[in-house]
């Protein structure tokens, strides 16, 4: 089994090297001495969720909540390319959670909640902050789950009007839709920059939606003959094009 990841600042990491002792406490390290149990000997990652980590292991545990972890090897991960991003609009209950949780293990690099105008789910002050800052949560505890060295960033919810310049920017935009012309499986596809995914909500993406969409760029595209739930449809459409883009290499 693959060595668990637990996070640490980055300027803890910036200067590690081979032989170099790094403490991991606070939440993490209580997490790895009362909840996972490690002891010495033990083989651990440190990562900072923005492509820097070490392979390590335990040199010794201190009381309920430190970590001593001797380096032995520094990684960094490069920046994706091309880039794989997420527009998701708002799930009813906790499917928003789970979407961000499989998307995060699948490899997407990027999600952006959507307030769709067919949205039942609303982000609306306190709260909007706290639904966010679960899927944020999400996020870094999937990457740590899955081994990621780089986790999703989760960034602010967006509007309708908000998002155009996204995908008006993007090297290629697609929306997932029942009634694409294309499948997005056969779509040429860029090498670098942002490939942006739109999913619908529950209701569908309003066709005032598609217009906007379309004169940003974004044409509507198929996945397969079944239709997906909006919180496996990211999930699906992100590993089609991880695999067709040679991430999955």
């Amino acid at each position: 089994m693959t060595a668990p990841v637990f996070v640490v600042e980055t300027d803890r990491l910036a200067t590690a090297a081979p032989g170099a002792v790094i403490w991991v406490d606070g939440p993490e390290g209580r997490h790895a001495v009362a909840v996972k149990r490690l002891e010495a000997g033990e083989a651990v990652t440190l990562a900072d969720g923005l492509g820097l980590g070490v392979d390590g292991t335990v040199a010794a545990v201190h009381g309920k909540d430190v970590l001593e972890v001797t380096v032995e090897a520094v990684r960094r991960e490069a920046e994706p390319a091309p880039r794989i991003v997420v527009v998701q609009a708002l799930p009813k209950g906790d499917r928003g959670e789970l979407a961000v949780e499989t998307m995060t293990e699948v490899g997407v690099d990027v999600v952006v909640p959507w307030a769709a105008a067919r949205c039942i789910t609303q982000w609306k002050g306190d709260r909007g902050a706290k639904a966010l800052a679960k899927w944020r949560a999400t996020a870094r505890e999937a990457g740590k789950q899955s081994r990621r060295l780089r986790f999703p960033e989760v960034r602010e919810l967006v509007t309708t009007r908000q998002l155009a310049p996204l995908l008006a920017q993007a090297a290629f935009a697609a929306v997932l839709h029942e009634e694409g012309a294309e499948p997005l499986a056969s779509t040429e596809l860029p090498a670098s920059g942002d490939i942006v995914l739109v999913v619908g909500p529950e209701g569908g993406v309003s066709p005032d939606e598609l217009a906007a969409f379309a004169q940003a760029g974004a044409k509507p595209y198929r996945l397969g003959p079944s239709v997906l739930r909006t919180s496996t449809a990211g999930v699906a459409a992100g590993a089609l094009l991880l695999g067709r883009t040679g991430r999955w290499g």
